[in-house]
């Protein structure tokens, strides 16, 4: 029975965040084929983030009516939209139209909106519905969850990408990649070489894996296993408290213990616990905890994932296909390693921030000098490219699993505003990257045919 629900938690966690994960990953393919081009992560990290309107309306639910929300059918609605969205997807996603005077995969981004609108909303209701569950089944979840980001990279890594070929815009020349000369007509453009299976598919497989996800929580719901475990756990609950009864029965009866004298000293040098969950952490240090979840949400769902076109696009793209598909393997081992080594010192989870940011900073830092970041030419630039990808989402990836196992211990309530602050902080680093990427154009995007830079 509890290897069944380990299974099932898993599976239900896969399903939180599948979904735009299969996205992020599939984009190398993708920008060569619509209007957006090296701009679309910019658009999607902006679009997930006006998604964020379902976990404000389940926020404000959870402070004003409490005992009124059920996140129950919530769930189910959630999970059945993913499948047919990403359904669509498979079939709409190359689908354009003209508005503004310029043309637009409207179908590709407004089924993104509705995938955002899932994947946000699953932030602030799986994780209470976990609360159901005991305990230990919440790594299991937040191992699934990082399962999200793992499969989709293994179905893209399989799917593979095309070698890029650079044919003379009148077809006399055909050139590879890295031996590319001015053709004839002066102008050279880029030809990618199909993949092993096509887009479409990739679409269909992640709505496969929606459905797997609902299949997962109708067995949490209504197995007979599940509802025998709830039972057996009131069970204990009500035996633990007949112990404590008894207990404080048999102290009330005993003489009065006398209380040593309580030392002024070290009394004093305890700091005042807050009213936040359980009172475990002073007020200073539960600050200390949100903010550094907010600014690590911050980085890994909105202000780095807008440049990643740019920081990897111009080594070409095998490499940036390797780094989304390599940090999103870096995601479930994150969770993997803090299964097992689950340190919650806050000072070791201040060291792994700034350890990760530094890794963004480099990241950020080659998306600057797109489209001629440093070692342009040479194989180190696109290795150090992916490795600065992959650690960056290892290591913050692990600080947002302690912050979540921390705050699993303070309770429900403490669980819904992490998903609020998740939320959050990634809201305000896409306000921020948008009008930097789409709107001023600071990030220059580079041909790989055409774009000279100094060796």
């Amino acid at each position: 029975m509890s290897l069944l629900t380990h299974m099932l938690a898993c599976l239900f966690g896969i399903g939180s965040w599948v979904a735009i994960n299969g996205m992020w990953v599939e984009l190398p393919l993708i920008v060569h084929e619509i209007p957006e081009r090296w701009c679309l992560p910019s658009y999607l990290t902006i679009i997930i983030q006006l998604a964020n309107i379902g976990p404000l309306f389940i926020t404000l639910m959870h402070c004003f009516k409490p005992r009124v929300l059920d996140e129950r059918p919530i769930i189910y609605t959630i999970i059945v939209l993913g499948m047919l969205a990403t359904f669509l997807l498979a079939y709409l996603w190359k689908h354009t139209l003209v508005v503004g005077g310029a043309e637009h995969s409207l179908a590709l981004l407004s089924l993104t909106f509705l995938l955002s609108v899932v994947d946000c909303t699953s932030s602030v209701t799986f994780l209470p519905f976990m609360m159901r569950l005991q305990p230990q089944y919440l790594t299991t979840y937040f191992t699934g969850e990082g399962l999200s980001g793992l499969i989709p990279a293994l179905v893209a890594l399989i799917q593979g990408v095309g070698v890029v070929h650079c044919k003379n815009s009148t077809g006399m020349a055909n050139f590879s990649m890295e031996n590319s000369t001015w053709g004839s007509s002066g102008e050279l453009q880029a030809h990618y070489q199909p993949a092993n299976f096509s887009t479409q598919v990739f679409f269909l497989f992640l709505s496969v894996m929606m459905t797997v996800c609902l299949g997962a929580f109708l067995m949490l719901n209504h197995h007979p296993a599940m509802k025998q475990e709830r039972k057996c756990k009131r069970s204990l609950g009500d035996a633990e408290h007949e112990v404590k009864v008894g207990i404080n029965l048999s102290v009330k009866s005993s003489a009065p213990e006398q209380k040593p004298m309580l030392d002024p000293v070290d009394d004093g040098m305890k700091e005042p616990c807050s009213s936040f969950g359980k009172g475990t952490y002073s007020r200073a240090e539960v600050v200390f905890i949100f903010l550094v979840l907010g600014w690590v949400s911050a980085l890994t769902n909105a202000v780095l994932p807008s440049v990643q076109s740019y920081s990897c696009l111009p080594y070409g793209n095998q490499a940036y296909h390797l780094a989304t598909t390599m940090a999103a393997v870096a995601n479930p081992v994150a969770c993997f390693i803090a299964m097992f080594v689950p340190v919650r010192s806050l000072f070791f989870m201040g060291v792994l921030t700034a350890t990760g940011t530094g890794f963004g900073a480099f990241i950020m830092g080659m998306a600057t000098l797109s489209p001629c970041p440093l070692l342009v030419y040479h194989d180190l630039g696109a290795a150090l490219t992916v490795i600065n990808w992959v650690m960056f989402v290892l290591t913050l990836s692990y600080v947002k699993v302690i912050i979540g196992v921390i705050l699993r211990d303070e309770g429900r309530s403490a669980l819904v505003w992490c998903g609020a602050v998740v939320q959050l902080g990634s809201m305000i680093g896409a306000m921020i990257m948008f009008p930097l990427v789409s709107v001023y154009e600071l990030f220059k995007s580079g041909d790989p045919c055409n774009t000279k830079c100094p060796k």
